[in-house]
């Protein structure tokens, strides 16, 4: 081993860095896709599995994936002292010191190893999780690695992965369709007729956010692949690393874009991130081999993969995955690693692909994916079947609904800032201080009134009514408009979700149709007693008809009686006048 690098060094830490922060991209697409009521769970997963994953890694995995003993299997180097002699001097970059490189491929198994998750979510026990991501990490990434990247067999026929859709992604593709299939689908995803159901995800908005953070990290992924930056040949390499990377990643998310917009006749938000995700995953196995305009066929191929992929494993085998992980990680990573052996111009491969008209290059890539995908297939179904029938694999019916924040980590809320905190705790009436009072604690009003005024307050005998409005947003203030003329001044609006007997207007989620589509609305709430109701409700229909569905609705309810509060006020004096709520 000659001199260290300062730039070599310095690349590959800035880019294991970055893969690192690909666990927070994860964890926010897994997240966003999913329900609220297991939106701690997903994220205490994904941390998880960087922690659990660094120090096993670091005590036999290491060995396992770059020792030299045999093509098939390294060597077990318990916390990888080998370094201290030399034996890993083979297998490092050119100037890089070992642990430099050791953190560098610590994060890409962290990172096949978060895959699984996603395809899991809502329904796996916590504990049975750590206990599979520990043993991905711990051993099945670490054979099927030292075959590609630690100079094994694989290796040795020229197989090439530049940065991991085989290696990473599809690993963490194929566990995650093993796990799917042993847990079954969440409670509710099918039909009696077996037809799926769209199970929306609580928001969007962090998936989006994860994808934008995957995205901008993957540069990290691939581009410090190159684990150098000196040397002409390889500083131009890098260029077109990131180049290809980010241009297939486009063209796959635009493919997808139009595909949904066809299908579903409205482009679709969840499918079309999920396309961004296809397009890196596809492109990973082959970005420093491919020209520019290859990028872009794989970026189209992939989009294809991903929405029909989505769709066969959802529809067809009816496997439930939450987050697409099988169709994006696992079938993009098989594609993205055949497309090496068509499109490769050579650069690092053992020939050409098929498109310059050789054939050697596609045969290694197709038996590599195969092999792989197979042996990780069979690790994890034997990884699976033991938890299953051991510890148990699946979270029980009754905390599935209740959902695993709750359940499995005593989190009533992810979000408690947007739930009411009403305490359990009940205040005694000789509680003077009100410094002692907790804070959301909710305080007794006691109203006093003088003798005077207690004879005084009568309710009135005017008949009082309530009427509830549920109208489209974009007519409100043509409503409020139309009640102030008649003279209703007070009213309570909330902006609500909410359909008719149609279910709403059909909308797809991920190529399923949503059964029941809950449609923006605004809900007024009016209590009258000097106004007529009719004379509400015919300003009411005068001011919302349109004759078209989802015009809204009008309920009326006899109210028994109204106190006011400050006061004591009841009936229509209550109301002081004015009409409101």
């Amino acid at each position: 081993m000659g001199e260290y690098s300062a730039v070599n060094t310095i690349w590959v830490l800035v880019g294991a860095a970055l893969v690192f922060f690909m666990q927070a991209g994860f964890a926010m697409v897994e997240t966003g896709f999913t329900r609220a009521k297991n939106a701690g769970n997903i994220i205490m997963k994904n941390l998880m599995d960087f922690c659990i994953g660094t120090p096993l890694y670091w005590l036999v995995g290491f060995g396992i994936m770059f020792g030299t003993s045999s093509a098939f299997f390294g060597n077990i180097d318990l916390f990888a002292v080998g370094g201290y002699s030399g034996a890993y001097d083979s297998i490092l970059p050119d100037g890089v010191p070992l642990y430099a490189y050791m953190i560098f491929q610590t994060v890409f198994c962290a990172t096949s190893a978060t895959i699984v998750s996603g395809a899991m979510a809502e329904r796996t026990k916590f504990s049975a999780y750590c206990v599979y991501s520990a043993i991905i990490s711990l051993i099945i990434y670490p054979i099927s690695g030292h075959w590609i990247w630690g100079g094994g067999w694989l290796a040795q026929l020229g197989f090439h992965d530049f940065a991991g859709s085989t290696t990473v992604h599809m690993v963490g593709g194929v566990a995650a369709l093993v796990g799917a299939i042993f847990l079954g689908p969440r409670i509710g995803k099918y039909g009696k007729d077996g037809k799926p159901r769209a199970i929306p995800g609580h928001s969007l908005t962090l998936g989006a956010l994860g994808v934008f953070i995957l995205w901008f990290c993957w540069f990290g992924f691939n581009g410090a692949s190159t684990v150098s930056m000196t040397g002409d040949d390889t500083i131009a390499n890098a260029g077109l690393v990131f180049y290809t990377t980010n241009l297939c990643t486009a063209v796959s998310t635009l493919t997808v874009m139009f595909i949904t917009w066809v299908k579903y006749k409205k482009p679709d938000v969840s499918m079309t991130l999920n396309g961004s995700l296809a397009g890196l995953v596809a492109i990973t196995a082959g970005c420093d081999t491919v020209e520019p305009w290859a990028a872009a066929v794989i970026g189209v191929i992939a989009g294809f993969v991903v929405v029909f992929g989505i769709e066969f494993i959802d529809k067809v085998c009816k496997i439930d995955d939450p987050v697409g992980a099988v169709g994006v990680h696992g079938m993009c990573g098989f594609v993205g690693t055949i497309c090496v052996g068509i499109f490769s111009n050579g650069y690092g491969t053992k020939g050409k692909g098929l498109i310059y008209g050789e054939f050697e290059c596609l045969g290694i890539q197709t038996l590599g994916a195969v092999v792989v995908a197979l042996y990780v297939a069979i690790a994890m179904t034997i990884v699976f079947f033991v938890i299953k029938h051991t510890m148990g694999l699946r979270a029980s019916r009754e905390e599935e609904i209740k959902g695993l924040d709750i359940t499995e980590h005593g989190l009533v809320s992810s979000y408690a800032d947007f739930m009411p905190n009403v305490s359990s705790v009940a205040l005694d009436d000789t509680d003077a201080d009100v410094g002692e009072v907790p804070v959301n604690e909710a305080v007794p009003v006691q109203v006093a009134f003088t003798p005077k005024e207690k004879n005084t307050v009568t309710a009135s005998d005017v008949k009082l009514s309530k009427i509830d409005i549920v109208l489209k947003q974009s007519k409100f203030e043509d409503l409020k408009n139309a009640l102030n003329e008649i003279g209703v001044t007070g009213m309570t609006v909330t902006q609500v979700l909410g359909c008719g007997v149609q279910k709403g207007k059909t909308e797809y989620y991920r190529g399923v149709e949503v059964e029941m589509n809950l449609l923006p609305k605004v809900q007024v709430e009016i209590v009258v007693c000097k106004v007529p109701v009719k004379a509400v409700i015919d300003a009411a229909v005068k001011a919302l008809y349109t004759g078209h569905i989802g015009d809204g609705k009008i309920f009326v309810y006899d109210v028994e009686d109204v106190v006011k509060v400050r006061t004591g006020e009841t009936g229509c004096d209550a109301l002081q006048g004015e009409d409101d709520i």
